[in-house]
């Protein structure tokens, strides 16, 4: 089928699927005969997972939201520069795992930073650079870190937060939604992995076909 490139990211609370999800669908998308590269934040380049080692490290606790938002935004600024805007500009459809809405729900809504000035780092580090569409993996948080506690092979510093830390998460996620409907689809993702699957492959098949 005919494809226009397309940056989508997926976003949502700990444990929402959203890797997996990912990954079935890059692998269907590519039996379509489209072509898809997906990555993930942060990390996605040699210098970005050199970064992600240290953000995730369970024994730097004592990093300071400041310090975290700053790092985040640093291995963001590799991929965009390395890795997404390369593969947009050859007309490939990118699949990234997490992207700057991220920073505004967990360090702006969940560390109370100051979300104008998160917008102003984040411009600085994506060049301007926006999603053409945002999935919201949404789930309940007790629910998320349950299951993510029994699935992951790395747990890192913020699946340590406390609950009302993720609740904060989950609300500014809505929030970032309701303020650029246009922009975001909310899935709901308490649900079978197919079942979410489905519903992922049949609005993104949409998006492509309108361009």
């Amino acid at each position: 089928m005919p494809w226009f490139p397309m940056f989508v990211t997926f976003e949502g609370p700990e444990g929402s699927g959203k890797t997996s999800q990912i990954r079935l669908l890059a692998e269907f998308l590519r039996a379509q005969g489209i072509a898809v590269l997906a990555t993930r934040e942060p990390g996605g380049t040699r210098i970005g997972d050199q970064i992600r080692a240290c953000l995730h490290d369970v024994a730097n606790r004592e990093m300071t939201p400041e310090a975290e938002v700053l790092l985040y935004s640093a291995s963001r600024a590799q991929l965009v520069a390395e890795v997404i805007r390369p593969a947009l500009a050859v007309g490939q459809v990118v699949l990234c795992d997490r992207f700057f809405d991220s920073t505004m729900a967990y360090q702006g809504y969940g560390r109370s930073l100051n979300r104008q000035q998160l917008w102003q780092i984040t411009q600085f580090a994506t060049g301007g650079l926006m999603p053409h569409l945002t999935f919201l993996l949404d789930i309940d948080v007790t629910r998320g870190l349950a299951r993510r506690i029994a699935n992951a092979v790395e747990i890192n510093r913020l699946d340590l937060e406390q609950i009302d830390f993720h609740e904060r998460v989950r609300q500014g996620y809505h929030a970032l939604a309701q303020a650029d409907a246009a922009r975001w689809l909310i899935i709901d993702a308490d649900r079978p992995v197919e079942v979410v699957q489905a519903e992922l492959r049949r609005l993104l098949l949409a998006r492509l076909e309108k361009g």
